[in-house]
């Protein structure tokens, strides 16, 4: 028998805590619209309780109903910046030293022996 993934069962604090903050702000999404879990579970075309794990920030819950539940509330916009490449210092950085390792352009290379 498979072991279970330990980000289910016992994620890192951080990760947790995310979770139930992502959860909480989509719960209060839906409750400002006036909306009852039956009502977005059946737009999403899922149960009930998968919209209530995901509003409980369960680890478990696939990240495919965060975002569709962020698409019934008008949220998917703010997915572009999750992510995003260009506000990650890391990637910046690579980018950075990766256009200096190599020359590029016409510059670069010449007819010249």
């Amino acid at each position: 028998m498979a072991k279970r993934n330990a980000v289910f069962q016992a994620p890192p604090f951080e990760v947790e805590s995310a979770l139930k903050r992502l959860g909480a702000d989509l719960r209060t999404a839906r409750l400002a619209r006036n909306l009852s879990m039956d009502a977005v579970a059946a737009k999403l075309g899922v149960g009930r309780r998968v919209v209530a794990a995901a509003e409980a920030g369960k680890p478990g819950t696939a990240a495919g109903v965060y975002v569709g539940l962020m698409w019934t509330y008008g949220l998917l916009p703010q997915m572009n910046e999750l992510a995003d490449p260009a506000r990650d210092e890391a990637v910046m950085r690579a980018v950075r030293a990766r256009s200096h390792a190599y020359p590029t352009g016409k510059r670069a290379l010449d007819n010249d022996f």
